[in-house]
C-alpha cells in the first residue's frame, strides 16, 4: 500500500490527480471523482498512453491496501520505453475509497458481466481524463491490467474507446480461489461467456500473459477462456510463462521477474505501433525519440 511516506518519483513527473466520473447506482447517478496517478517521461509529448489497472485482494478487507498501486519499478520502464503512464484505482479500492462496485456475485452464480460493466466504467473515465493532458497523445491508448485488472482491460475494450489501439492482460480473470481450489475459480464456463460477450466488440489486438503455476486460474482454465476470445472474433495471443515461484499469479508485480515479461511486452506492443503505421511513430525507438 502506498503511503505518504514514499518519496514522490520526481524522475517520473508523479502527479496525483483527481478523473471525474458519474457513478450509477441504486438510487440515481451522482458525479464522484476516482485518484489516479500519473507518470511522464521528459519532454512536451505528445506520448502514448498506459492505463495500467490493479487487481482485486481475494480479502475484501485488503481492498483499501491497494492505496494508489505504485508498482514503480514496472512503471518505469514504460516510461523508459516512451509511454505516459496513467494508474486509476477503481470505486471500493484503496486511496479512491467508497463503495466497491464491482460486486459480481456469489462463486455458484456469478455475474462477471455486471462485474467488468462496473470496472469498464473507471477505466473509460480516465482514458476520457487523460486526453486532456497536453503530453498523451490520445490516438494511442494501450490498456494494461493484471488479474482483475486485466479482466477490466478486456471489458472496457469493448466498448471501443477513442484512441485504443491494443490491450495486455496480465493473469486476467475473475474468481480465484487460491487458498481452496488453486487454479480452479468459480463459474469458469461464466467467465469464458463473458470474454466471449466482449470479445464480439473489441477490435484491437489483446495480448494474454499468464503464468504455468498460477493458483487463480490454471492453463487449462485460461486456454478454454482465450478459445472463447478467439470464437467470438478477438484477435490476439496467449502466452504461458514457465512456473515462477509459489504462484506465478502476481508476476508482473515482481520487480525480478521483469525481464520474463518484457520482452515479449515490447514485441507485441512494436508490432501493434507498426500496424497502426503512425506516421514516424510507427516503433518503439520512434516512441523513444518523441522524448
Amino acid at each position: 500500500m502506498a503511503t505518504e511516506f514514499e518519496p514522490t518519483a520526481t524522475d517520473l513527473h508523479e502527479t496525483v490527480v483527481s478523473v471525474p466520473m458519474t457513478d450509477k447506482g441504486f438510487f440515481g447517478t451522482r458525479q464522484r471523482e476516482l485518484v489516479a496517478t500519473t507518470y511522464m517521461p521528459d519532454g512536451a509529448g505528445p506520448f502514448p498512453l498506459i492505463v495500467l489497472s490493479h487487481g482485486n485482494p481475494p480479502n475484501a478487507r485488503d481492498r483499501v491496501k491497494v492505496g494508489r498501486y505504485r508498482k514503480i519499478t514496472q512503471i518505469r520502464e514504460f516510461v523508459r520505453m516512451g509511454f505516459a503512464v496513467i494508474v486509476p484505482i477503481r470505486r471500493g479500492y484503496g486511496a479512491t475509497g467508497g463503495t466497491f462496485a464491482e460486486d459480481g456475485g456469489s462463486c455458484k452464480r456469478p455475474d462477471f458481466v455486471a462485474a467488468g460493466d462496473a470496472a469498464a466504467q473507471d477505466l473509460l473515465a480516465t482514458i476520457a481524463f487523460a486526453d486532456t493532458l497536453p503530453q498523451v497523445d490520445k490516438a494511442r491508448v494501450i490498456l494494461v491490467g493484471q488479474s482483475a485488472g486485466g479482466f477490466a482491460s478486456l471489458a472496457a475494450a469493448s466498448y471501443a474507446p477513442p484512441g485504443l489501439i491494443a490491450v495486455v492482460n496480465f493473469s486476467g480473470g475473475r474468481g480465484g480461489r487460491p487458498a481452496t481450489n488453486p487454479g480452479d475459480p468459480c463459474g469458469p464456463d461464466r467467465m469464458a461467456e463473458a470474454i466471449g460477450h466482449y470479445a464480439s466488440t473489441i477490435h484491437v489486438p489483446v495480448l494474454w500473459h499468464y503464468v504455468q503455476n498460477d493458483m487463480y486460474f490454471s492453463p487449462d482454465v485460461v486456454r478454454t477462456w482465450f478459445s472463447a476470445f478467439q470464437a467470438a472474433g478477438g484477435q490476439g495471443q496467449l502466452v504461458i510463462e514457465q512456473p515462477f515461484g509459489r504462484d506465478g499469479h502476481g508476476m508482473f508485480a515482481v520487480d525480478s521477474a521483469i525481464p520474463i515479461w518484457e520482452p515479449g511486452f515490447q514485441s507485441f506492443i512494436a508490432s501493434v505501433l507498426h500496424s497502426t503505421n503512425a506516421g514516424n511513430n510507427a516503433s518503439l525507438d520512434a516512441v523513444k525519440s518523441t522524448q
